[in-house]
């Protein structure tokens, strides 16, 4: 009996072997391009946070090295994403019964500008924007400030990268 499972098994086998499936789990699907580039991303708001320009340059490097076969180059790349954090501000949000901020937001905006050499339909300058709500009470500085840059790169990052080649 067990032989006979084994030789009715081998042709399931050798047909489906034949077979091949491209799952995606990222959403890309097929990227027609073999190199990108992340220009430095300047800080130009009004407010400047010493750092964030480079924590944002690297955070959306390390998200398409994560998420794509792509090979970050230099110079000359396929993809090339460039543009300014434009944005930084903390602004209050919510007031308390003797008129203090109880709770305070910090926004964030990103100027991009994409440019895809295989396909230049896929070219496109657009403005990314995420925020980050904190008490009143609480300093921006520390683990604060590192909490609120993580959450915030990484919704604004993960926008773009759904942008320029999730299409989503």
């Amino acid at each position: 009996m067990r032989k006979s499972s084994l030789l009715f098994l081998l042709p399931v086998f050798l047909l489906f072997s034949g077979c091949k499936v491209n799952y995606n789990f990222t959403g890309t699907g097929k990227i027609d391009a073999e190199s990108f580039q992340v220009n430095y991303f300047q800080n130009t708001s009004e407010l400047i946070e010493p750092g964030i320009d480079r924590t944002f340059t690297l955070a959306l490097q390390d998200l398409i090295q994560n998420q794509t076969n792509l090979t970050l180059t230099n110079s000359g790349g396929d993809l090339l994403y460039e543009g300014e954090i434009v944005d930084y501000r903390i602004s209050p949000m919510t007031a308390t019964a003797d008129q203090r901020a109880a709770q305070n937001r910090l926004t964030i905006s990103v100027m991009v500008r994409f440019s895809n050499k295989k396909k230049e339909a896929d070219n496109f300058e657009k403005r990314f924007s995420f925020f980050y709500d904190f008490p009143a009470a609480t300093q921006l500085t520390g683990p604060t400030l590192a909490a609120a840059l993580d959450e915030i790169f990484t919704r604004i990052t993960q926008d773009i990268f759904n942008e320029s080649l999730a299409k989503w």
